[in-house]
């Protein structure tokens, strides 16, 4: 295994440090994903990246992709960099970095699966976005027919690079708020195992959020939509698969 870690950036300039600080303290190089932020957050990645340039790599998207586009981009560095699985983190300093050694620990005891972060929620959470997860669940759980996926919308992961690579040469995913959700139904539909790994999540007070209630709600809506026709036409083999293990 050859493991790094990929950080989008969207104006995170505050906090992004400190998360790639605690990411390069447990031994992983960094690809920091510019998602076209401001000026002042991109000179704060400059800094980072100019400090440690052996160990943090800035990769520079000219106009906002989303968080989808932004993982996108870095996954696909990582992979031609000759990176096997990458850690996936947030850079508003909401998960728990303390937890990337079990990451690590899980993905390379199975190296197949994605690791994928299950949160354990603080009061700190806004209670709409907490309501609105559980929706996603069970649109998951329906367009997986299994409950593998016990959240699908924790940025704290790692990946196999090699399948997902295949997968997005193979699909347009979600470029936004829905990546997170629709990469992982995916990769479960192509075979691709689950490890869920409990882990805690809180919102910063003075944290920034760039989701966009309305459009990433109808995104999300969407996904789901599709996700659902889609599952349908696997339906014979998700069947058989579920009669099999």
């Amino acid at each position: 295994m050859k493991t790094c870690a990929v950080i989008p950036v969207y104006n995170h300039g505050q906090a992004v440090g400190a998360v790639v600080e605690a990411v390069r303290g447990h031994g992983l190089p960094c690809i920091l994903v510019d998602d076209g932020s401001d000026a002042d957050c991109a000179s704060v990645l400059d800094l980072i990246a100019g400090a440690d340039p052996d160990g943090v790599r800035l990769l520079r998207l000219p106009v906002n992709q989303g968080k989808g586009g932004a993982m996108i981009a870095g996954l696909r560095a990582a992979h031609a960099r000759g990176y096997t699985h990458a850690l996936q983190i947030d850079a508003d300093g909401q998960h728990d970095t303390r937890d990337i050694p079990c990451f690590l620990e899980q993905a390379a005891r199975y190296p197949a699966r994605i690791i994928c972060g299950c949160p354990i929620f603080d009061d700190s959470v806004p209670r709409g976005r907490l309501y609105g997860r559980y929706a996603t669940h069970v649109w998951v759980w329906i367009n997986t027919l299994s409950l593998a996926i016990r959240d699908s919308m924790c940025g704290f992961r790692v990946y196999p690079l090699a399948p997902a690579i295949a997968l997005f040469d193979a699909v347009r995913l979600g470029r936004r708020m829905d990546f997170d959700s629709e990469v992982l139904v995916r990769l479960h539909w192509r075979g691709v195992g689950i490890v869920n790994l409990p882990t805690q999540v809180r919102y910063p007070a003075d944290g920034i959020s760039h989701f966009d209630v309305l459009r990433d709600n109808l995104l999300i809506s969407r996904m789901h939509a599709r996700l659902f026709f889609g599952m349908l036409l696997r339906l014979p083999r998700l069947l058989w698969r579920k009669v099999a293990s």
